[in-house]
């Protein structure tokens, strides 16, 4: 999977402004953070929009949108807008301002410190506390104690 990266580069221009979006790599596609809550993104071809719930039905209604769907289940508050409903840079700007809008709404969310990611090697003390990797480490010198 990937995604269009012409309609991504459209949506980074009308956000160009902004000093406070960021891009993350995310449901397969790219994804546009403002004020650290997720706006709006590129899922192959499609502008995926997260809408305020309240307003969802009714955007529904709009041509080109359908429900984002893409668990398998539709996601509430969250819309994908097909390539022909994004054509001109207005219906574009129209679908993002509402984005924003929505993550405007949102209390800011503030940055913590980032943790290590647990799936990589020989990073086994980023998985686990400290006292447990001091017991393993006593564990394993009873044993080699026993050996001698």
């Amino acid at each position: 999977m990937g995604y269009d990266a012409w309609l991504a580069a459209r949506v980074r221009r009308i956000l160009g402004s902004r000093t406070d979006v960021e891009e993350r790599a995310m449901f397969g596609g790219l994804t546009f953070m403002v004020r650290g809550h997720m706006c709006c993104g590129v899922a192959q071809s499609r502008l995926m929009v997260r809408v305020d719930p309240d307003t969802y039905d009714r955007l529904l209604a709009e041509p080109h949108a359908r429900p984002m769907d893409f668990t398998g289940r539709p996601m509430r508050g969250l819309i994908f807008v097909e390539l022909t409903g994004t054509a001109t840079s207005s219906a574009l700007g129209r679908w993002v301002a509402r984005a924003v809008r929505h993550a405007e709404s949102q209390t800011p969310k503030t940055q913590g410190p980032r943790r290590a990611a647990a799936g990589r090697r020989g990073s086994r003390t980023t998985r686990t506390s400290r006292g447990a990797t001091k017991r393993r480490r006593r564990k394993t010198e009873k044993r080699f104690r026993v050996l001698r």
